[in-house]
């Protein structure tokens, strides 16, 4: 495997094949790898939570962060058009009595803002892997486009 490029919670990277986008401990957080086959260039945003409510880091939202990738993926040489995305992440991480309340479905609440700001930019998901209440650890190869994912428990498959 290529050295891994790591993105951290609440930030994101591009980088064109063949390299390897990584991000660890996606809890509810929601990873979410763009990417362009033709211009072999792709990235990867680690967010935090859904929406952008103040002037904190722009990467830590999934409304802020992913049209941010989408700009440096263009800058670097992809083309919208031909971008596709693939998703994990999400999960319940917190055994919390009401699922409604803010802390217990904010899992949920990310994959869905991921969804609507991916929608945004007019950008297809094409595979996901989102929801249950494990957390997971994500490789992106931007050469092949394939997600690797590396459960909590070891489980590793690709996406």
């Amino acid at each position: 495997m290529e050295k891994a490029v790591i993105v951290g919670i609440s930030d994101l990277a591009v980088a064109k094949a063949p390299a390897v986008v990584a991000t660890y401990a996606l809890g509810s957080c929601v990873g979410i790898c763009i990417f362009d086959s033709v211009a072999r260039v792709g990235g990867l945003s680690h967010i935090l939570l859904p929406k952008r409510n103040n002037n904190d880091n722009f990467m830590k939202f999934a409304d802020s962060a992913i049209p941010l990738l989408v700009q440096k993926l263009e800058q670097s040489g992809a083309h919208r058009l031909r971008m596709k995305a693939k998703i994990a992440g999400g999960a319940q991480m917190f055994n919390v009595g009401k699922m409604d309340s803010a802390l217990g479905n904010i899992g949920q609440r990310n994959v869905e803002s991921v969804k609507a700001a991916l929608q945004s930019e007019k950008i297809r998901i094409y595979a996901e892997d989102t929801g249950k209440d494990f957390g997971r650890s994500v490789f992106f190869n931007v050469e092949t486009g394939v997600m690797q994912i590396k459960t909590a428990f070891n489980k590793i498959y690709d996406i």
